[in-house]
């Protein structure tokens, strides 16, 4: 597919519950595109081992290159309306490999995670099977649009 329609499936918040490789993303509460660096999107998560099970994630585009590259800090709101941000980023590049043909790299680094944070959670949180999983996922999605 063209680096432009896989670039707005993954700007597209409503579309990222299709593309998780873990079943951790349930939905977009902000169904709006991510169209600029420092816009917040929330999404409703589950988790089996979370303490209640359903939670919800914040997350803040930093990466915004379209359609190059799309990618977001996932963080939480501290109940105070103050935003915490854990350490982590998602991001994908897409290589253009001809008109109807791209190539997608997808990055989840934690290397910013900060020790206090490492003390209750192990990174990464999942095996790499996810991240193929979730190109999977893309490459399924893309194809069906």
């Amino acid at each position: 597919m063209p680096a432009a329609r896989v670039f707005a499936v993954l700007a597209d918040p409503a579309s990222h519950a299709a593309i998780d490789g873990t079943g951790w993303v349930q939905e977009a509460v902000n169904q709006a595109p991510l169209a600029e660096v420092g816009q917040i999107f929330r999404m409703d998560m589950h988790h089996a081992d979370h303490p209640n099970g359903d939670y919800q994630v914040v997350n803040k585009v930093q990466v915004l290159d379209p359609p190059r590259a799309i990618g977001w800090l996932t963080g939480y709101d501290k109940g105070d309306g103050q935003l915490e941000f854990g350490g982590w980023i998602w991001r994908y590049d897409l290589t253009p490999l001809g008109p109807s043909k791209t190539e997608v790299t997808l990055t989840y680094d934690w290397s910013a995670v900060p020790d206090s944070i490492r003390a209750y959670l192990q990174f990464p949180p999942f095996g790499p099977d996810h991240l193929a999983n979730s190109l999977h996922h893309l490459a399924e999605l893309v194809s069906d649009r």
